[in-house]
């Protein structure tokens, strides 16, 4: 194994373990269900700094162990899945997008990767709960933890992405 993979590999399982704290450490809860935390900030920054496929298993893997330590199990396969799907279309968007400046490359691979986790835990919360109606309850709590990570992990891209930490990988 090559060095560069070498890296790569610790710092995705790095970010996994840091996704999991930011989740954990700072939960607020909603109103309706769940909690608002800081994890997809973190899981933009895998996004960005990884790449697709790399920033993908460490968003997805670092939200599903918190909710299995949180107590909140029953939403770890809709969070591997969404929070892995979230990071992946993220970080094709900020690579391929034609504009000049990060920030709104950034700034628009992260609303979709936001919208993809509002509807991925409305349609996983409509399948156990049976109903499309309660499910929306929780559509408010995941947008505002949507607004919160957009803007924080965005923000802390374009900061880390002056440092010499960006280009290491």
């Amino acid at each position: 194994m090559n060095d560069k993979k070498i890296r790569k590999l610790v710092f995705t399982a790095l970010l996994a373990a840091l996704t999991c704290v930011a989740t954990m450490v700072i939960q607020i809860p909603a109103p309706v269900s769940g909690y608002v935390n800081l994890g997809d900030c973190v899981v933009l920054l895998c996004a960005f700094f990884l790449g697709p496929w790399y920033g993908a298993a460490a968003a997805g893997i670092g939200s599903m162990l918190a909710d299995l330590l949180s107590g909140f199990a029953l939403y770890a396969p809709a969070t591997l899945i969404t929070k892995a799907l979230m990071a992946m279309v993220a970080a094709l968007l900020y690579r391929a997008l034609p504009m000049k400046h990060s920030a709104l490359r950034a700034a628009i691979g992260g609303v979709a990767a936001e919208v993809i986790m509002i509807a991925g835990y409305f349609l996983y919360g409509a399948a156990i709960m049976g109903s499309f109606a309660a499910s929306a309850l929780g559509v408010a709590g995941n947008a505002m933890q949507g607004v919160v990570g957009l803007v924080l992990g965005v923000l802390l891209a374009e900061v880390l992405k002056k440092t010499p930490l960006w280009t290491t990988i």
